[in-house]
């Protein structure tokens, strides 16, 4: 009995590899000409200039006033864009740590760089004066937050912690209440602890609740001189309360910022919001995914209010994610960990 021919497998189709794309690599030279600056711009045993070099792939060698840069002509031109902005962050007066120059590099590839660092050309830069110091955008969505806050009666900063939604309101707040735009203002957010319990907290009511305001006090001092923020204190120009504390009043010729609004109730929002007065701006703060109320998101006056107010107008929604944080870079990477990417 004959048997069969076995059957031959199908031919496998394999697909041609892509041809690579062939890296093209540059190198230039950069000269500065402030040799007073160069120990700053460089870092203790060349450690800005190293941060630099890791992060984009490059080679830098520095010589006198000049540095040398090789590597992928991309690579290149973001390393070149990166150091001359720390250079000009130094020549103003303004500081250079690591969370700095992190931010410029993670800057440096967006295409709008120049746009971001000094404005439109024909307009200001985008920076916010105060007593202290000079504060300058560190992320693209820094940049916008920063035009809202300039644009917008009531502005919803969202985002995780580490992205600036509460220190820039701060700075922007102190900076208007300095040149005389707004004669009061008020830091308020929920008297709601983060998963622990405080207890019984001694002392008289300002006892009781600074340990919740803290943060919006960190971000006060170091806007402002200490003996400033005394003095605005207790003149009644800065108050810092918890959100209770506004019902019943109309804030006007205000700036008013809400710190941790997730953890308000949708009745709190509401009363919160219907406070504006005339020639006032509110900034409400908050990252929706860190709720600490009974009930979770789904009881959060933040989630409610953007979702009936963002589109409205004289409302700015800005959202921040885990790229925009300004913090060590590790903090972003713990973020994404823990969260994920944001929807």
């Amino acid at each position: 009995m004959a048997r069969k021919p076995a059957r031959q497998a199908d031919p496998v189709l394999t697909k041609p590899p892509a041809p690579q794309r062939e890296v093209r690599r540059a190198q230039l030279d950069l000269e500065f000409e402030n040799q007073s600056l160069l120990g700053a711009l460089f870092g203790q045993f060349d450690a800005n200039l190293v941060q630099v070099e890791n992060r984009l792939g490059v080679f830098i060698s520095a010589r006198g006033n000049s540095i040398h840069i090789e590597g992928p002509e991309d690579s290149v031109a973001r390393a070149r864009d990166v150091l001359n902005e720390m250079y000009d962050r130094l020549a103003m007066g303004q500081d250079l740590d690591q969370g700095a120059i992190e931010s410029l590099i993670a800057m440096s590839n967006e295409p709008t760089l120049d746009g971001i660092m000094d404005g439109k050309p024909d307009g200001p830069p985008i920076m916010i004066r105060t007593r202290r110091k000079t504060i300058v955008p560190r992320s693209a969505m820094q940049a916008t937050y920063m035009r809202s806050l300039v644009r917008d009666d009531i502005i919803f900063a969202l985002g995780p912690a580490g992205t600036g939604k509460t220190y820039l309101a701060v700075a922007q707040a102190v900076a208007q209440l300095i040149n005389g735009s707004v004669q009061r203002l008020i830091l308020s957010r929920p008297a709601v602890e983060a998963g622990e319990k405080l207890g019984f907290l001694p002392g008289d009511m300002k006892d009781k609740v600074d340990p919740y305001l803290r943060p919006l006090y960190d971000a006060l001092y170091d806007c402002m001189p200490p003996e400033q923020v005394e003095r605005r204190l207790a003149s009644g120009e800065i108050e810092i309360a918890p959100i209770a504390f506004m019902r019943g009043r109309t804030l006007a010729d205000s700036f008013i910022i809400l710190d941790e609004a997730q953890n308000t109730t949708r009745e709190q929002m509401k009363m919160f919001l219907t406070r504006f007065g005339q020639n006032s701006r509110m900034v409400v703060c908050g990252d929706p995914r860190q709720v600490d109320i009974p009930g979770g998101d789904g009881m959060s006056g933040l989630a409610d209010a953007v979702g009936k107010l963002e589109g409205v107008e004289g409302f700015g929604t800005i959202r921040f994610t885990a790229a925009d944080v300004v913090r060590h870079p590790i903090v972003g990477r713990i973020v994404e960990a823990y969260e994920g990417p944001a929807a």
